[in-house]
């Protein structure tokens, strides 16, 4: 059972950010999970023999460099422009340049399957509004899904970005999954804040915090008015039971809702 399942990390003086691994206090999460701050011209390569990877922009100017493959990608930020993401199986050596500052996101799992690497652009994972108009208007939010086991079936993880409207909830109505989800957060503002919810526990979602959500825990989320909240949201299949659009089972007690 999982002792944690909130985190407040730190970079640590090379630019790393670990949020989870798959030992220690988050490793239900069965994904190791970082975030990475890089200086203009500098470069990290990623490559695990076993693991899959998907190296996600944040910001900044960057050139992917894998296989025979070079691409170059930029981004504001997440709160005005879609993601740019390098997806390969294991021992596929991903390269990323920073022609910026930039930082970068890298979600890693266990898959001995090989598939054919792929970089996703904005147009591939577009931004779409989710519940407007319900539960008074409050739960409005953009979601893109940038890989799911529909996109790339022989993948054992699941990529997405959430930006919530100001003020607003988001996974909402409380809902859960068999699959583990981890969560983390930017803010627009430095001093932006949110509150996460899992299970019976909450906690004070800030800039670059993560939350670790178990299997079967219900895991709604807001965020304070004045401030927009991105999240990426990252779902690790387990076997034989891949989470599909479809698995989302929302809280019995809340669903009446719907009627409102």
């Amino acid at each position: 059972m999982m002792s944690k399942v909130f985190g407040y990390p730190k970079f640590d003086g090379r630019g790393e950010m670990v949020l989870t691994t798959y030992e220690g206090d988050y490793a239900a999460m069965l994904m190791d999970v970082r975030v990475y701050q890089m200086k203009a011209g500098e470069t990290r390569s990623f490559c695990r023999p076993g693991e899959e990877i998907a190296v996600l922009l944040l910001s900044g100017r960057v050139t992917y460099t894998w296989e025979t493959q070079r691409a170059e990608a930029a981004r504001r930020n997440v709160f005005t422009e879609g993601p740019w993401c390098v997806h390969a199986s294991g021992g596929v050596e991903i390269a990323v340049t920073a022609e910026t500052g930039a930082e970068i996101l890298v979600q890693c799992t266990k898959n001995e399957r090989s598939f054919p690497s792929r970089l996703y652009q904005p147009e591939d994972a577009p931004w779409k509004y989710s519940c407007v108009g319900k539960f008074g208007d409050v739960a409005k939010r953009r979601v893109n899904t940038i890989f799911d086991h529909d996109v790339c079936p022989d993948s054992n993880m699941v990529l997405g970005e959430v930006l919530n409207d100001r003020g607003n909830w988001s996974g909402y109505l409380p809902h859960r999954h068999p699959q583990p989800e981890t969560y983390f957060f930017l803010f627009d503002r430095p001093e932006g804040f949110g509150a996460s919810f899992v299970g019976d526990e909450v906690f004070k979602s800030v800039d670059h915090s993560f939350s670790a959500i178990p299997g079967g825990a219900l895991h709604p989320q807001a965020v304070a008015p004045g401030f927009q909240m991105y999240t990426a949201w990252m779902i690790r299949h387990l076997d034989g039971n891949p989470w599909l659009q479809t698995d989302r089972c929302e809280d019995e007690r809340y669903t009446w809702l719907h009627e409102v």
